[in-house]
């Protein structure tokens, strides 16, 4: 999911300079029409992409933890519950059984929102990379007096003299450093990615069945 995210943005910032006036060579930039980059890399080996990366593991890792907390909350509250089924009258346990169940779903839909929204953060993480990189790919694509910047994933042969990921990566980390906040998601800011989210809450456990009226 996230390399077409990379690429569409990619597309877009070309889109930008393609217009702007080209300026005169820079010392380490290839004289070239058509440039070669790895988006992939940049996102990974920047420290900028490195910190965006980072934050959205922790929050994953966070979400897991608090996941397995949940389960463990109300298996402990069934099992109680179930211990009280023998001694509890019949309308009173399928009460509180009846409250048992209205709580597990309430707890799966918060976790399932908190699915999607690290879900969201994280395909909206490498558009927000590729918009504030933009100037940075900009300035080479004009230093080199190119008409073109590809991705490398998408060219069969290449010179290797072609290839600007390394000093982009460099100009990345002396221009941009850390980078800006990452931008909060909202809802349908972005489609969600066909696999099943890394935090998916376990499933909780039903509510015990009342015992049978006498």
């Amino acid at each position: 999911m996230r390399a077409p995210l990379l690429r569409l943005a990619l597309l877009a910032l070309l889109a930008g300079v393609a217009q702007m006036p080209a300026q005169a060579q820079q010392l380490g930039v290839v004289q070239s029409d058509v440039l070669v980059i790895d988006i992939e890399r940049l996102l990974s080996e920047t420290i900028y992409g490195q910190r965006l990366q980072a934050a959205i593991n922790a929050e994953r890792d966070a979400l897991i933890a608090r996941n397995e907390r949940v389960a463990r909350d109300l298996e402990s509250e069934e099992q109680a519950l179930t211990e009280l089924r023998a001694t509890t009258p019949p309308a009173e346990f399928r009460k509180m059984a009846d409250d048992f169940d209205a709580k597990v779903t309430q707890l799966r839909r918060e976790s399932e929102r908190l699915s999607r929204d690290l879900e969201r953060q994280r395909d909206l993480a490498p558009v927000q990379f590729m918009r504030v990189v933009q100037p940075v790919l900009g300035e080479l694509l004009r230093e080199a007096d190119a008409v073109v910047l590809v991705d490398v994933r998408s060219v069969i042969l290449r010179a290797d003299v072609a290839d600007v990921t390394d000093i982009a990566i460099s100009r990345i980390d002396a221009r941009i450093g850390t980078g800006p906040e990452v931008q909060a998601p909202q809802e349908g800011a972005a489609d969600a990615a066909p696999d099943a989210p890394d935090a998916q809450a376990p499933a909780p456990p039903a509510a015990p069945a009342p015992p049978a009226e006498q």
